[in-house]
């Protein structure tokens, strides 16, 4: 029996090690909410949402940050945890083919927490966007600044 073939999610012919921004979305395996808690501070109207990492969600953030700042070549500038999924926008800087791809940064994220966690815990592949203007750099900066704030009307709320 011969599977379909998978469809790539990556832009064809396009270099994942070009120097520029990326805003990227990995969720986790099943969409299951095992990275944090939306939790509200607060009463009434002035009740203010806050994100609580559960014990992965902190190993998740630990990577980020480690990958941010031991990786050459890589910024992470941005980045949220959210319930089932992680936001990242990360720039690569170091020059064409002297920055790692992409794909390897995420793999990396994604390879020590699986193996932190001990079972499957993200989907396979991630969602990526090219940042290519100012504008398109700041609509991402304030989406992952505020996307715990409508956790209710999230994409990836189940």
């Amino acid at each position: 029996m011969t599977l379909p073939q998978r469809k790539s999610p990556r832009l064809k012919d396009f270099d994942y090690s070009t120097n520029g921004k990326y805003f990227v979305t990995v969720c986790t395996h099943e969409k299951k909410k095992l990275l944090s808690s939306i939790e509200y501070v607060g009463e009434g109207l002035c009740a203010l949402p806050q994100i609580k990492l559960t014990e992965i969600g902190k190993i998740v953030e630990e990577s980020i940050r480690f990958t941010g700042e031991n990786t050459e070549g890589v910024v992470i500038e941005k980045y949220i945890i959210m319930p089932n999924h992680i936001h990242l926008l990360i720039e690569l800087t170091a020059g064409g083919h002297g920055n790692p791809p992409l794909q390897d940064v995420i793999g990396r994220i994604k390879s020590y927490t699986t193996y932190r966690y001990g079972g499957k815990l993200w989907q396979r592949s991630f969602h990526d966007h090219c940042v290519r203007s100012e504008d398109d750099y700041l609509k991402i900066g304030t989406y992952i600044d505020s996307n715990h704030q409508k956790w209710d009307k999230d994409l990836y709320y189940i």
